[in-house]
């Protein structure tokens, strides 16, 4: 008897695509206008969504009304020591993004994680600081949540937008962060209480333990939805840096 076939669950979810884009055309998210399969967004909706411009704090990705300086000029920057070395949002804050970040995660509409990680995608086009990144192939790793949350929304939207963000730049993904204890909404939490909340929360996973085991990478990229204070993923990048990854940068698709 011949080894049973088996489907991963990345060829199921293929697969499903495909037959919901025959049965539901693709339709903008915005305008309604009508797209071709994989689509959410269409070419002129996604035009009106602007960059990140200059100048921005080279830190957390906070745009700038005139010349910032130094870190120093950055009210969300100034005085804290964040164990990233830097963000790199793709969007500033706008109300349609929101609004098809939030489809994303309350609504899920995981159709949206796609065209998010096209978006998100601008930072690497934008950004030479990234190019280290894409030569020496460094692992997108997505924010995790915790298994109570996952098991709730059954999805996690940063891990929807980090597996195409690898298959759009070419680079590799790895769940190497666990979130290991639940933790309240930060929605309206100050900036030293989100860190209080997330002291603790995270560790390296089981996925990140066997990758580092073949080999440390000279660096990772971590990858969520929205950057606002950063208390999450500077959480994470320290379990990164613990396990002996000397480079740690944050992609986002917004600037919260």
């Amino acid at each position: 008897m011949g080894t049973p076939h088996i489907v991963s669950s990345a060829a199921w979810r293929g697969w499903g695509r495909r037959v919901l884009d025959m049965v539901y055309p693709g339709r903008c998210h915005h305008c309604a206008a009508g797209l071709p399969a994989g689509r959410s967004l269409c070419d002129a909706c996604a035009a009106e969504l602007p960059s990140l411009r200059e100048p921005f704090c080279l830190k957390c990705g906070e745009e700038f009304e005139g010349h910032a300086a130094s870190l120093d000029d950055c009210p969300n920057c100034r005085g804290e020591k964040l164990a990233f070395d830097f963000a790199r949002p793709a969007l500033p804050h706008h109300p349609r993004l929101l609004e098809m970040i939030h489809g994303l995660k309350y609504g899920r509409h995981i159709e949206l994680g796609e065209e998010l990680a096209r978006l998100a995608a601008r930072s690497f086009q934008d950004d030479p600081r990234l190019s280290p990144a894409l030569a020496e192939r460094w692992p997108l790793v997505p924010v995790p949540l915790h298994r109570r949350r996952l098991l709730w929304r059954h999805f996690n939207q940063a891990e929807e937008i980090a597996r195409p963000l690898a298959a759009l730049t070419g680079l590799p993904m790895c769940r190497a962060i666990a979130r290991t204890r639940p933790t309240d909404s930060q929605t309206s939490l100050t900036r030293a209480q989100r860190l209080q909340n997330l002291r603790g929360a995270f560790d390296l996973s089981r996925e990140g333990g066997r990758s580092l085991a073949a080999g440390v990478p000279s660096g990772a990229i971590i990858v969520d939805d929205v950057f606002t204070t950063g208390a999450t993923t500077s959480e994470c990048a320290r379990v990164l840096r613990k396990a002996g990854i000397q480079k740690v940068v944050v992609v986002t698709v917004m600037r919260g």
